[in-house]
């Protein structure tokens, strides 16, 4: 049983799965330049966390409640529009005389550009988790 810090955290902790798994896949990208026939890959998960974003937040007490007048009826719970990271391959980019379309310098920057979203996060969840610890030290004080 683990300890929910806040929603932002949970959020956060995932966003920054997504980033370490796209950045393990771009420099698989990179490895792969003088494969023939690679193909590079990528992952999109900003739809995932989006959805799981507004249904962490939603505000249940403004909402209708589905009428359900049929037991063979989809409850609420069951819905099948979950979106989850896809994993595609990035076209667009001219393949080389052995099939192999990796291009290096696309690949560094879109590197480059995930690491500084990653640290972005990772000093997000510091000032999430900063704002319990102040809470916490100034509850100490009072006594």
């Amino acid at each position: 049983m683990s300890i929910e810090i806040s929603k932002t955290h949970s959020l956060l902790t995932e966003a920054m799965d997504y980033r370490a798994a796209r950045q393990d896949m771009i420099a698989s990208n990179i490895a792969n330049a003088d494969t023939p026939y690679y193909k590079p890959r990528d992952i999109r998960f900003e739809d995932a966390l989006i959805a799981k974003k507004n249904a962490l937040y939603q505000d249940n007490a403004h909402q209708l409640k589905m009428a359900q007048t049929d037991a063979k009826h989809l409850t609420p719970n069951e819905q099948t529009n979950q979106a989850k990271p896809k994993l595609f391959f990035r076209d667009g980019h001219m393949a080389r005389n052995d099939g192999n379309s990796v291009d290096i310098d696309v690949e560094t920057t879109q590197m480059s550009k995930n690491s500084i979203m990653f640290n972005a996060i990772v000093m997000a969840a510091k000032k999430d988790s900063a704002i319990f610890k102040s809470v916490i030290d100034a509850s100490a004080k009072v006594n």
